[in-house]
């Protein structure tokens, strides 16, 4: 231990990094710098700040990430059409790698010989801000206080922080254990833990419950540009503020809870609750221009790769060579993904409303029931049949001589 002098700690504010700041001058006997992420939580941070000082920390950075954690991370995502065992928009999963990055980017800066987080033993977290860090600096240690310490309960980190002085208030009001960005807010633990437990309206910070939702269904467009959403109702704004606005949108009208029993990557099912309003309508809206402009082989195979990317993200990838590699894959596909899409949104459904891209694939001349011969004729669908069912004719016809051979 005594070749670490100095760690750079990922700093939330709350019960546990403020815990762990005296605990790595205790043990370490290190000095320790505080890094917290502002990632759209909504948090005011300047408190946050004099706390960590007060805790014992040596210098306090606070890192606005917010629009690179847009554009450079869930836009990407949100463009392979990435959702993880079909429910999950991986708002935690993909905010972990920026914070480490950060993380990374300080300690490089500052000279520290480690980097330190609060995540536990039993979450995919310790993996993502871990795997991120071998992956931009394996130089660096990684401390992981809630594998090695003695601390293991709530109640024992209350205690050590009132031995030490640390202000940190508790409230017992909300039980959950929550995660929040500018993407999503997540729910566990409590009542939650029980899957048969259905979560009462308390639990919602951000959504309306679908049924106290507006009586009159809202309608919204949303612009695209290659893939990217670019506009809401006609106006154009910047990443941060587009999807703002999306989630007081979709907030408004119950949209974008999703509950699910999910696979952790360290062996274990878990139960969440996430409020994904703004991204449930983009993933909606980003769904139905793919669907105008890509071609049948395309999007099938697209489908495929979202699969993929969701558990590359999911698994703390995001650094990963394959991951950049399908980058390059998504990026072409969406070359053309440019145009409008229009939802009504009502009582937490979304429900489509219309399409339009100048890219559009879709012909009426082609396909009305009206005459198209000139584009389409009817007659060349027996010879395709034909070709297209052969094998299927000739396995028929090889069991009927076979079972013929055996009588």
């Amino acid at each position: 231990m005594s070749d670490i002098k100095k760690v750079v700690l990922a700093y939330s504010g709350g019960l546990d990094t403020s815990v762990i700041i005296p605990w790595l001058k205790e043990n370490y006997g290190c000095e320790v710098i505080a890094m917290c992420a502002d990632v759209g939580q909504g948090d005011e941070l300047e408190p946050v700040h004099d706390k960590a000082l007060k805790s014992g920390a040596s210098k306090v950075y606070i890192e606005d990430l917010t629009a690179g954690f847009v554009e450079d991370y869930v836009w990407p995502t949100l463009k392979a059409g990435a959702v993880y065992e079909g429910k999950y928009l991986l708002g935690t999963s993909f905010a972990r790698p920026i914070i480490a990055k950060a993380l990374v980017d300080i300690a490089i800066k500052e000279g520290a010989d480690a980097i330190c987080h609060g995540a536990t033993g039993k979450g995919n977290d310790q993996v993502r801000f871990e795997l991120t860090v071998k992956a931009l600096a394996p130089h660096l240690k990684i401390i992981a206080p809630w594998r090695i310490w003695n601390i293991r309960s709530r109640e024992d980190a209350i205690d050590y922080a009132e031995k030490h002085g640390i202000p940190v208030p508790v409230s017992k009001a909300r039980p959950y254990s929550m995660d929040r960005n500018i993407w999503h807010l997540s729910h566990e633990g409590a009542d939650l833990e029980n899957p048969a437990n259905a979560p009462t309206d308390d639990v919602y910070m951000i959504t309306t419950p679908p049924e106290k939702a507006p009586d009159k269904p809202l309608y919204i467009e949303v612009g695209f540009e290659k893939g990217n959403p670019v506009s809401v109702d006609g106006v154009k704004l910047d990443a941060v503020a587009l999807l703002t606005k999306l989630n007081d949108i979709g907030a408004a009208n119950g949209v974008g809870i999703a509950d699910i029993v999910e696979n952790r990557l360290v062996g274990m099912k878990s139960r969440g609750v996430y409020e994904n309003p703004g991204g449930a309508i983009l993933y909606y809206a980003h769904r139905e221009l793919e669907y105008l402009t890509l071609d049948r082989a395309t999007l099938h195979y697209k489908e495929q790769v979202a699969i993929r990317y969701a558990e590359l993200v999911y698994d703390g990838m995001w650094f990963a060579p394959l991951r950049e590699a399908l980058d390059a894959f998504v990026d072409s596909t969406q070359q053309t993904v440019s145009g409008t899409v229009r939802l009504k949104l009502y009582k937490g459904n979304i429900i489509s409303a219309g399409a339009t891209s100048p890219y559009s694939l879709y012909n009426e001349k082609i396909v009305t029931f009206g005459d198209s011969e000139e584009l389409y004729n009817h007659g060349d669908a027996e010879g395709f049949i034909n070709l297209f069912g052969l094998p299927l004719k000739v396995r028929a016809m090889m069991k009927a001589e076979a079972k013929k051979n055996n009588e």
